[in-house]
């Protein structure tokens, strides 16, 4: 690259004279774009950092703030600065130790992506995004490579933890609130992976196939409505191809559609790699090339010479970029201090995730506990607790709070002697992994297999103890899927030994069993869930993600969250699966460029057949049975619904709900509004979410009406052969739920002539 830069500084010089030059500002950009040189312009489409890997992860090199993603690059002549991209979705990610500094720099871990979502509340999540942007500016970031926020399409997509929901509307609104929350700081998002990402393997040359009509309203739906409530700095394309073409080169996706139909202002970057066609990524509206490569200026220098590029499409693509440039805190000369309030971050933190963990199963109100008792406390993970996900999305965090540490923070005794054992455990496999031998290693998280137990310890600890909790864990992380193996969608036989022995041994005692779910992504628990006596849904909450877990188990807080995915019976009850790549290992690969010449199903191409049948629009529409629905989630008190009613607007319908706490406990409710659709209409699932709200903390007997505006574009359904959305005339059943599957309430919308609204027929799907 220096070599390059030389150049481009050499023919600078030899252009301008001593011609004086204008300096960026906010409004001469135009002054400014007419006086750079044609490398000049290359070079600020091409990031400043070089592709490395790093701890197994795909990263730049940057030289502001030592461990961020990527950099642009700087043109000091004409004011121009280089401005700091980093990782992500829960948190900054930057080296936490510097050479030659004695000074740490860790950030904050907050709750990953199925926290967030599952809390159902956008101001909260815009609360905690608000901080996370905080912390961003205070270490020199311009843009957080965040939010994730691809469909889960399939429970073994390994980055789920990062991905909102299998709901766009879900998916949607939550990155909307996430996006709003960074950028109230004057920082920038990159909303990501546009489009059709919904697997690791082979993530960078797989061919997502997707019909028109379920890219519409599924896959694109959730970037649509965050594009449109939150105008985000940036979008982030993604390394796969959709429906033949790699989305990075996709005109009718970065132009047509986003910006052309959306109204999408900002800037464009590639996701972290360097694939061939850069002239075709520059051509489609892809604004920025990162981390960046001095062969990516080469052709796009080449491309403007030899015509493949005009001059005009480098110059739209140059001016976005300096749009970009003069919102950032780089520009303004911001002089951060690189000192983000950790602690008030971390409170932050532990009151969040609390608000986003599932209590999926309580018995006989085993919980909340009295916060006196004395705990056996088993499984690994109880001590050595996981915080979030590996890759990208992982953050270099001081500390993480063990549920040990939380519940004793409490109140709470825990037992010493099992606490022992497990510590030394956790101890000796932490130290044996990094010699390779036990464990795995998940681009930096290690992962400890679990302990084995025998059942004359447990039976010697229990009545030493006046209950037992057993943490079940699981980690993934971006590069790669999860398995449909034992020890990870399903038990291992340790797991399943450990839960039978200590359920038979406290029941037969007549004390309660819980297991906490310490999981990024959803789990078999239909075989299982039916030993303990409760069940809490921890996810990966973050660095006080023990504090959290203790305070809803002490009934400090009172659980709220709802799930924002379907827990199917089996793998295989889930459409998707039969077109996924599960256990497939790409090491049977042997790279580079030795992959078999006939394509391999689901790894070189994956057929989304089940169209628009994702999640609980199938389940639902079939009928199956599921292990734990869409939406459901208990709490320590109850809640009643009344007065439900809808009032016509000029565009849509209000829906309003009187809910009422009918228990004893001061509780919140996450209000779900589902509708279906006239019959006579385009086919459609028997049910879809189209708003939903969190009341406030209501007090045993209080009572609150909370409304939701929908519009009758939400209400439509995408007709491949008119390319035009529409929403049929008709009666709509409104449906006000606690979950899909447990509908309070209900009241009707008449919409009395139908509606339509055209736009571009893009993205088809080529039969092959």
């Amino acid at each position: 690259m220096k070599k390059t830069l030389t150049m481009i500084a050499f023919m600078t010089m030899a252009s301008i004279g001593a011609v004086a030059q204008p300096k960026l500002m906010k409004d001469n950009i135009e002054d400014v774009l007419n006086a750079m040189t044609l490398e000049e312009k290359v070079s600020l489409l091409v990031g400043k950092s070089r592709f490395v890997i790093m701890n197994g992860v795909p990263t730049g090199t940057t030289s502001k703030v030592e461990g961020a993603a990527g950099e642009t690059q700087a043109i000091e002549r004409l004011g121009i600065p280089g401005t700091v991209l980093s990782d992500g979705p829960a948190g900054v990610r930057i080296s936490p130790t510097r050479k030659g500094d004695d000074n740490t720099y860790y950030a904050t871990a907050f709750p990953v992506g199925t926290v967030l979502a599952s809390t159902w509340d956008t101001e909260l999540v815009q609360r905690v995004t608000k901080a996370m942007g905080e912390e961003a500016k205070d270490f020199g970031i311009d843009v957080l490579l965040a939010p994730g926020m691809n469909i889960q399409r399939n429970p073994l997509c390994g980055r789920n933890f990062e991905y909102f929901s299998e709901d766009p509307f879900l998916s949607g609104k939550m990155a909307a609130a996430y996006t709003k929350g960074i950028q109230e700081n004057g920082v920038g998002v990159s909303i990501k992976h546009f489009m059709g990402n919904n697997q690791e393997t082979n993530r960078n040359e797989v061919d997502s196939r997707i019909s028109q009509r379920a890219l519409r309203e599924i896959y694109l739906k959730n970037f649509e409505i965050a594009v449109k409530d939150a105008d985000p700095w940036t979008v982030m394309s993604s390394y796969n191809k959709m429906n033949g073409k790699y989305t990075q080169q996709n005109r009718e996706l970065l132009t047509t559609l986003l910006r052309d139909e959306w109204g999408f202002k900002g800037i464009v970057m590639t996701d972290w790699g360097n694939k061939e066609g850069t002239v075709d990524a520059v051509n489609a509206g892809n604004d920025l090339m990162e981390p960046g490569s001095d062969v990516e200026v080469e052709r796009i220098l080449a491309g403007v010479r030899n015509g493949a590029i005009s001059e005009e499409q480098i110059d739209t693509n140059v001016r976005r970029m300096l749009e970009y440039i003069v919102k950032t805190p780089s520009f303004a000369n911001y002089h951060f201090s690189s000192k983000p309030d950790l602690k008030a971050h971390a409170q932050l933190t532990r009151e969040s995730s609390a608000q986003g963990m599932v209590l999926l199963k309580n018995d006989e109100n085993t919980l909340p506990l009295k916060g006196n008792e004395t705990v056996a406390l088993y499984g690994v993970t109880s001590y050595d607790f996981i915080a979030g996900g590996a890759g990208s999305g992982q953050v270099n965090t001081a500390y993480i709070r063990s549920l040990k540490d939380g519940l004793e923070n409490d109140g709470v005794r825990v037992d010493e002697t099992t606490a022992d054992w497990y510590s030394k455990y956790v101890a000796y496999a932490t130290a044996a992994s990094k010699n390779n031998e036990v464990g795995g290693l998940f681009w930096g998280k290690t992962v400890l297999p679990e302990m084995q137990v025998s059942s004359k310890f447990i039976t010697k600890r229990e009545p030493e103890t006046d209950l037992a909790v057993i943490t079940i864990s699981r980690n993934a992380g971006e590069g790669s899927d999860r398995k449909n193996v034992e020890g990870d969608f399903t038990l291992t036989q340790t797991e399943r030994q450990l839960l039978q022995d200590v359920a038979d041994t406290y029941h037969a005692a007549g004390k309660k069993v819980i297991v906490v779910l310490n999981i990024g992504g959803v789990i078999e628990t239909e075989s299982w869930k039916s030993i303990p006596d409760a069940i809490l849904l921890a996810w990966q909450p973050g660095e006080e993600g023990g504090a959290s877990v203790a305070d809803i188990l002490v009934g400090k807080v009172n659980p709220s969250g709802k799930l924002a995915v379907t827990f199917p019976v089996r793998l295989f009850d889930n459409p998707s699966t039969k077109n996924f790549p599960f256990n497939y290992e790409m090491s049977q690969r042997r790279w580079p460029g030795s992959f078999k010449k006939a394509p391999v199903r689901n790894v070189d191409y994956t057929n989304y057949e089940e169209g628009i049948y994702v999640g609980y629009r199938y389940f639902e529409t079939k009928g199956l049975d599921v292990s734990y629905p869409f939406g459901y989630g208990l709490s320590y008190t109850t809640f009643e619904y009344s007065s439900p009613a809808v009032k016509a607007t000029s565009d849509g319908f209000v829906a309003m709900v009187t809910v009422k706490n009918a228990g004893k406990t001061a509780g919140r409710e996450a209000v779900q509004i589902y509708v279906t659709a006239p019959s006579g209409c385009l086919d459609k699932p028997s049910c879809e979410l189209k708003g939903f709200v969190k009341t406030k903390e209501l007090l045993p007997g209080e009572s609150q009406t909370v409304s939701v505006k929908i519009d009758n574009y939400s209400l439509a359904s995408f007709n491949e052969n008119a390319s035009r959305w529409e929403t049929a005339d008709g009666v709509y059943q409104v449906k006000f739920a606690a979950s899909i599957r447990d509908v309070r309430q209900t009241a009707k919308y008449q919409l009395k002539k139908p509606l339509v609204w055209e736009v571009n027929d893009i993205l088809a799907l080529k039969e092959k």
